[in-house]
């Protein structure tokens, strides 16, 4: 089973509660979203591989630590996800970025896919997946298979917001994939959404509401 992470760090969760409030506006929101997504990237790359290296100060030679191990790539769900790419590629600006397009069915809640672009070297790198929302899961699980059929081994999932079935569909699906969660909330309304949640999470990025 996957392992399941609830970031409680106090500054995401007061981030978190700015971009719940329903007069939060739409410049707010995005720049409330990235900061999240930074903030969470930090956290969630605690276990990436160091490797010693010499090099020289001003004063001295010493050895000091850079990455190894697998480069990184970060792949937002279109159209809500694009809104955590910019805080990500603060913490980590070598990562190549992909794109998935999925939207939901309004009558069935399913995923279908209409675009897929992803680096060439996909396959050899550690790739986060991004979407503020999990909410029935039915898109994250999508993603996910797509990238495992391009032959990405190793991804994890990122979101801000998720309810308990979305994640749950996640850890049956896909209980290879660890993931990052800014806040669990309670369950999905009769519509398909994270209650409490924040809304539409793409209409308040892009001001489409």
């Amino acid at each position: 089973m996957s392992n399941v992470f609830v970031m409680d760090h106090p500054l995401i969760q007061h981030k978190i509660g700015i971009i719940r409030r329903k007069e939060t506006g739409s410049k707010e929101f995005r720049e409330m979203i990235s900061e999240i997504a930074m903030l969470m990237c930090y956290e969630a790359t605690r276990d990436l591989k160091l490797s010693d290296i010499e090099i020289e100060t001003p004063i001295a030679k010493m050895a000091a630590k850079e990455l190894q191990g697998k480069k990184l790539a970060i792949v937002p769900i279109l159209r809500a996800g694009l809104g955590m790419v910019e805080g990500m590629l603060t913490m980590v600006p070598a990562a190549k970025v992909g794109h998935i397009g999925l939207y939901r069915d309004p009558e069935t809640l399913e995923p279908v896919e209409y675009y897929c672009k992803l680096p060439e070297d996909c396959a050899e790198r550690d790739v986060f997946v991004v979407d503020p929302m999990l909410a029935t899961g039915g898109s994250s699980v999508a993603a996910i298979r797509l990238l495992k059929e391009r032959g990405v081994g190793k991804s994890r999932f990122m979101c801000i917001i998720a309810a308990p079935e979305g994640m749950g569909k996640m850890q049956r699906e896909h209980p290879d994939v660890d993931i990052y969660i800014g806040a669990l909330d309670s369950c999905l309304n009769e519509h398909g959404y994270i209650v409490p949640g924040l809304g539409d999470a793409g209409d308040r990025i892009f001001g489409t509401k």
